[in-house]
């Protein structure tokens, strides 16, 4: 849903106005120091590139800040959601999505899982001097049609600009601001015994769709980042069970890092079935061959939720009539004991424990 204070036909530029033509404006095709400079290569940069392609009437003012109407804020919710994210990966382009698709799908999901309604982000850009312009203009193309397509907008950014060398091509940072009905309360400290432990969909995609890219193993495989946003599904959920207890995107650490912060902060323990959590077998099969777990990949469209038992049934019902969660499963259940600890119940029969990643299976995957 697009903020009711955005008009979306002044705010749309068709594609066939915009590809590359701003492009051809350029009088520069790569990135310089004089792009950060604050003079006329950078008024030329972010007119041509950053506003034309994020269109709307809270960014063309061109104000050090957005300022946005409260009253209709308030007409939607009772809090508000603030979060800010880094992504540095690489490569910036991977099989199902991009560093423009990860920095706006991963704010927004932040933001959902609060219960929060995203509606505004902000872009952040650090580019290194010698990056293509129209690789900068690609990763921009993205995160509009992303964040167009999430119904949020970008309304406000900066761009920095540092010598070669000085960072990997391209780092972007997001932040984003939504609103909360008053209704929802969700926590890390509400996990309670009885709980039942549900996700949306098979794990480690993103993670093993980031190793292969980089062409550093000698595997061939179809997996693709689940990228996705997310804020659609929950609110989806909160429609059927505005009482859900626990809710988390697994990004960097996996299930297993955000089953085991629930278990810490709730002071639970968390036990979780195996052979009921879904891994794709490309993902499985590339695990065992690297010595992987896929509890601890990385993903970026998937959530972890902890709700009471009696509403498992219909939110998994209803999260499958959504297309961010036609796979979603109840993977575990919450008991008293062991304190602070997540368990697994193996295929093979026996019990192990899950414990918080310690160091990093895959450096720079978000």
């Amino acid at each position: 849903m697009t903020p009711p204070m955005l008009d979306r036909q002044s705010a749309d530029i068709s594609t066939a106005q915009t590809a590359n033509g701003w492009l051809a404006r350029m009088r520069e095709k790569r990135i310089t120091l004089a792009h950060g400079s604050g003079g006329k290569a950078m008024r030329e940069l972010v007119e041509q590139l950053f506003v034309t392609e994020f269109n709307n009437p809270l960014l063309a003012a061109l104000e050090d800040q957005a300022v946005v109407p409260l009253d209709e804020l308030q007409q939607q919710g009772t809090r508000l959601a603030f979060t800010t994210d880094s992504y540095v990966v690489n490569p910036l382009f991977f099989p199902g999505g991009s560093i423009g698709e990860l920095a706006v799908h991963g704010t927004i999901n932040d933001l959902a899982m609060s219960g929060a309604r995203p509606l505004f982000l902000s872009c952040g850009m650090i580019l290194e001097e010698g990056l293509s312009i129209d690789t900068l203009g690609e990763v921009v193309s993205r995160m509009k049609h992303a964040a167009r397509e999430a119904g949020v907008v970008i309304v406000t950014g900066d761009t920095k600009v540092v010598e070669r060398g000085a960072a990997d091509k391209l780092f972007v940072n997001t932040a984003g601001i939504g609103v909360i009905r008053h209704d929802v309360a969700i926590s890390a400290t509400r996990a309670r015994p009885g709980d039942v432990v549900i996700t949306n969909g098979y794990i480690g995609d993103h993670g093993i769709a980031i190793l292969l890219a980089r062409n550093e193993l000698a595997l061939e495989s179809s997996v693709e980042s689940d990228t996705q946003p997310l804020h659609e599904l929950v609110q989806e959920m909160v429609r059927v069970c505005p009482d859900i207890h626990c809710l988390r995107d697994a990004t960097r650490g996996g299930i297993a890092t955000v089953l085991n912060e629930f278990a810490a902060s709730s002071n639970v323990g968390i036990h979780l079935s195996e052979a009921a959590i879904p891994v794709h077998e490309t993902v499985r099969g590339a695990c065992e061959i690297l010595g992987l777990d896929p509890l601890y990949l990385a993903n970026e469209g998937k959530l972890v939720a902890i709700v009471p038992r009696e509403q498992a049934d219909p939110i998994v019902e209803a999260m499958r009539t959504h297309p961010a969660g036609r796979d979603s499963a109840i993977i575990g259940e919450v008991k008293e004991t062991p304190n602070g600890a997540v368990v697994m119940a193996t295929a093979f029969g026996g019990t192990r424990v899950v414990d918080t990643l310690i160091g990093d299976q895959l450096p720079r995957i978000c």
